[in-house]
């Protein structure tokens, strides 16, 4: 038993000595610094939108003891995720690798350098689903929840497998109180597009909801027994702009039926900026259709 212990601790070492040289500090914020991982040898570092609070003064703090000026690529604060760009001397980037073969109950490596070294601490994976909803409206893939204590200053490092493979991307503000990791697919999709673009474009209506229970026989006609009442409309909104008001019931967009808050969020989210959608609406115990024309969230 010792020799087989032995041996793990050697190996899990070897993971931090493997990809801690990709780790960097990244300092934001005007409590402890955070951490970033490098996303390429040109200097483009990904980290968490949170730690940035900022936007006058970020550097990042290399494995060899430099501190290095670093600017803002951009943000997209719904998956709590931030690129930034600094002279990292060339820094390989690491591995990085989806969820494919990663179950319940792997072993799995929080790295961060809050301060001048890298730090680790160890955990397995705890759940694994599919596709969710961030509270802030990002749609996060997939699910990807650990029992890794996360430390002050971990927030922007990697989730390390066995094999030295970054998973994701760890993160303390997507769900209080929770470790989780916004994995390797998400990262990738919103860095190639924050790269190409400069932000990530979110479809937006413009309006406040919550939920809401149908009369009994509205529910039983249309197939629901909830929908989304609209609290507010932003003045020259997109939902404003079609002609919604406050007070309506939106129970469908584009045919597909909007039950919760969630229903809605992941709808607008993979609705590009500028299409046309019908929403299905009830207004004075009346059933209309009207088109809307996603603007961009701001």
């Amino acid at each position: 038993m010792a020799g087989v212990l032995s041996g793990l601790s050697e190996d899990l070492a070897a993971v931090v000595a493997q990809v801690g040289p990709a780790v960097v500090q990244v300092e934001g914020r005007r409590r402890m610094a955070a951490s970033g991982i490098v996303w390429s040898a040109d200097g483009v570092i990904v980290t968490a939108h949170h730690v940035l609070e900022s936007d006058d003064e970020r550097w990042v703090g290399l494995p060899d003891g430099r501190r290095v000026e670093a600017s803002i690529v951009g943000r997209d604060p719904q998956t709590d995720l931030a690129v930034l760009r600094a002279d990292t001397g060339g820094l390989a980037a690491p591995s990085w690798r989806d969820a494919a073969g990663l179950h319940v109950g792997h072993i799995v490596l929080a790295l961060g350098r809050p301060g001048k070294t890298v730090r680790a601490t160890l955990g397995v994976v705890s759940a694994l689903g599919g596709a969710w909803i961030s509270p802030a409206g990002g749609k996060i893939e997939p699910y990807l929840q650990t029992d890794v204590l996360m430390y002050p200053g971990f927030s922007g490092g990697p989730l390390v497998n066995a094999s030295g493979d970054v998973l994701g991307l760890n993160t303390s503000a997507i769900l209080r109180g929770i470790s989780m990791t916004v994995p390797t697919p998400t990262v990738r999709s919103v860095v190639d597009t924050i790269l190409a673009k400069g932000r990530v474009q979110r479809g937006y209506l413009g309006v406040g909801t919550q939920p809401v229970r149908l009369p009994a026989a509205m529910a039983q006609k249309q197939g629901q027994e909830t929908a989304v009442l609209l609290v507010s409309v932003a003045s020259d909104g997109p939902a404003d702009k079609a002609g919604l008001l406050l007070g309506d019931t939106v129970l469908a967009l584009d045919g597909e039926q909007v039950r919760t808050l969630d229903d809605l969020r992941t709808r607008l989210s993979s609705t590009a900026v500028g299409d046309k959608i019908q929403v299905k609406l009830l207004r004075g115990g009346e059933v209309r259709n009207i088109d809307v024309t996603i603007g961009e969230a701001p």
